[in-house]
């Protein structure tokens, strides 16, 4: 278990606290529709921290090629239809270009900043000269609308219970996943970035921001900087 992250529950759980079985069970939501239309049709899409495969399948259904990552074996037995392969994504070097390279998860919010700069390096390693990288971030009130609570459609409760400073800029953050049959928690440390902050580290990996995609900021599309 990565310093600063645990999670309990059934079911196997992950380096940085996910667990298998809850994330088996977890709607995709409207994701897999604002990737299609912030890419082009068929594209060669390779998602870095692809877990369960959860944006994994809508994608394929969506006739895009996928080339999914993940560093936990037990997630990548759910992935159906995708080349998989097991890695860090921080020590990934395929010597391949795709056309859309995938950070979702919030993964650019990591509380260690020379790891997220590992993350957008290969980011930038692996994206076409003419491609993107779509990026989620974390919402403008995730650290300070807390604690709040959401039912699910489907029949769970996600609560963030707590984001607590433990220095340098840096929060612990628990989660909890309540179902009717089962419940899981997730902790783990997070970094807030503002606008400025993130389009800075992004730039220090060789990326700009093309485009915010969503209202709230959360998903991004940046583009490798034109070398003069």
């Amino acid at each position: 278990m990565r310093a600063g992250h645990q999670g309990t529950g059934p079911g196997a759980i992950t380096p940085d606290g996910c667990a298998v079985e809850l994330y088996s069970r977890l709607p995709v939501g409207d994701a897999p529709d604002v990737v299609s239309a912030a890419v082009p049709a068929g594209a060669r899409i390779l998602e870095l921290g692809c877990g369960v495969g959860r944006m994994t399948h809508p994608l394929l259904e969506r006739g895009f090629t996928v080339t999914a990552v993940d560093e936990s074996a037990e997630m990548l037995e759910r992935v159906r239809g995708a080349r998989t392969i097991r890695s860090t994504i921080e020590d990934l070097d395929l010597d391949e270009r795709f056309d859309v390279v995938m950070l979702a998860s919030f993964l650019v919010h990591t509380g260690d900043p020379e790891v997220r700069q590992a993350l957008l390096r290969t980011c930038a390693r692996h994206v076409a000269k003419d491609g993107c990288v779509l990026l989620q971030r974390e919402g403008e009130d995730y650290h300070t609308n807390v604690p709040r609570e959401r039912v699910d459609p489907s029949g769970f409760t996600l609560r963030i219970a707590s984001s607590e400073p433990v220095g340098d800029g840096v929060n612990s953050v628990r989660a909890e996943y309540e179902f009717p049959d089962a419940t899981w928690t997730q902790a783990f440390l997070a970094r807030p970035l503002t606008k400025e902050q993130f389009e800075e580290a992004l730039a220090q990996a060789g990326l700009e921001v093309d485009s915010y995609l969503t209202d709230d900021g959360i998903w991004v599309r940046a583009v490798p900087v034109a070398q003069a």
